[in-house]
């Protein structure tokens, strides 16, 4: 059965006000109902401006994205009655959005080898956010709901895209992508709570379409398609009616719950926004343009071509603004191949395994710390462990790499210790080196490891090798 899955992505705006008012958008510490005016809380005679800031971002994201951008855009009500909705309507964008018809290149889900596919934009518009509801228990099962108005009004962009994708694991890509391009663009932070929430409509030949709302990660995203493909087809193989209708990600249960039958276009009686006239933004476009930085695409391709290093290291390295900016920073100074195998695959691997970013990590480790540290491997002094350990002690306590160097006693050992540790593993495990003159001569990696735990790592693998192999032929 073929699945087609097409994604509305709701990013906050990096902007210091609101899209209609000037109320502060820092509310994510903050207590409820704090940030908030008579504008974004909808009281009668309120007016609203808008953010010229936030127009600006849309611009420079549906530019971004390859989109044609309107000469001219119109706010419109989109009226439905929500109780985190205060108004009764919210103000978005219908016919006039700022653009259409972009895409966006992934890596496809097909087992081709990681062969690009596109992924066509529909529409980039702006709109504001709701406010948060607050439900006591789970929402099919609260009993009262809490409004937080703090984070009524706050500037959106939505990127709607055609039903393109053909699996959550590249839906999952897909928004990773699109994450990193706004982050390049620095109109967005992806680290904050309710940055971007995703409506997923997925649809399986022979039924009709579900649109699973308001789902607030990644992951999220990937299991609630998931769920729906198997709920989905259940129904069509027991020979029933998939119906078109809104579901809720229950995250706790990894479940989607039926909210009410979808609604169309004609149920929210779009109109023009009374209160804001057309805007004329045609003569910003070329003035964005020019702000728009190197994208993550156009670094990838520089990566590979200036710094001569792996397709898959330029992946990773470009994958967030901040790594490839820590990067260039480092080649710059030490053999960038080098650099590109430490950092993608092993700094990158301990900020993964900590669950914290690069951004965070440049508190504790900087640029010139990593090179000394890739120099001190470079030159011998210490062992790969050794290089390991420093970048964990860092991570985890702070210091500098040669006071980790000192304290940890890191720096590589000479011949003669290791010629001490040697006997010591040959004396200790007699099976081991049995087996090694019964032809067995995965035995001599056991006792390799031995040696370098012994010497703590300290020890170079390939001289512990070449050594441990002559005294065993003796």
């Amino acid at each position: 059965m073929n699945v087609k899955i097409g994604l509305e992505c709701h990013a906050q705006l990096l902007t210091k006000s609101k899209l209609f008012c000037p109320c502060s958008t820092d509310y994510h510490s903050a207590e409820p109902n704090t940030h908030v005016c008579a504008t974004c809380l909808g009281l009668p005679g309120a007016l609203p401006a808008v953010n010229r800031r936030a127009l600006r971002y849309g611009i420079k994201i549906a530019l971004a994205l390859g989109c044609t951008v309107q000469p001219e855009t119109i706010f419109y009500r989109k009226n439905y009655y929500y109780p985190d909705l205060p108004r009764g309507f919210q103000i978005t964008q219908y016919d006039f959005p700022i653009a259409f018809r972009g895409l966006v290149r992934i890596e496809s889900d097909g087992g081709d080898g990681g062969k690009e596919r596109e992924i066509r934009i529909t529409r980039v518009h702006m709109e504001e956010d709701p406010g948060r509801l607050v439900y006591k228990g789970t929402i099919d099962t609260a009993t009262y709901a809490l409004v937080d108005y703090n984070r009524s009004g706050m500037p959106l962009v939505e990127i709607v895209t055609e039903p393109d994708l053909k699996s959550p694991k590249e839906a999952r890509t897909f928004l990773n992508k699109l994450r990193s391009i706004l982050e390049y663009l620095d109109v967005f932070d992806g680290d904050l709570e309710g940055a971007m929430r995703v409506d997923a409509n997925i649809s399986i030949e022979g039924g009709e379409r579900a649109e699973v709302k308001n789902i607030s990660s990644f992951k999220g995203v990937e299991k609630a398609l998931y769920f729906e493909i198997t709920r989905q087809r259940n129904l069509l193989r027991r020979g029933l009616t998939v119906q078109q209708e809104t579901r809720h990600y229950d995250e706790v249960r990894g479940i989607t719950l039926s909210m009410r039958t979808k609604e169309f276009e004609h149920d929210y009686r779009y109109f023009p926004e009374p209160d804001l006239v057309p805007i004329r933004i045609e003569k910003y476009i070329e003035e964005v343009r020019r702000e728009i930085p190197e994208l993550p695409d156009e670094k990838k391709l520089r990566f590979i071509k200036r710094y001569s290093i792996t397709r898959e290291h330029a992946n990773s390295l470009t994958f967030d603004i901040h790594t490839a900016d820590f990067y260039e920073d480092v080649a710059s100074k030490i053999d960038p191949k080098l650099s590109a195998t430490w950092i993608a695959d092993v700094l990158k691997g301990e900020l993964n395994y900590r669950s914290i970013s690069m951004r965070e990590a440049a508190e504790q480790i900087s640029a010139d710390d990593f090179v000394a540290i890739l120099t001190y491997l470079k030159e011998g002094a210490i062992a790969e462990r050794g290089a390991t350990e420093i970048i964990r002690e860092m991570l985890d306590h702070g210091g500098k790499p040669e006071e980790i160097l000192t304290k940890k006693g890191l720096a590589i050992i000479g011949s003669e210790a290791i010629e001490t540790a040697i006997a010591t593993v040959i004396t200790e495990n007699e099976a081991a080196v049995q087996d090694y003159h019964a032809g067995k001569k995965e035995a001599l990696n056991f006792l390799v490891g031995q040696v370098m735990k012994l010497t703590r790592g300290t020890a170079d693998p390939k001289e512990v090798r070449t050594m441990l192999e002559e005294k065993m032929e003796q």
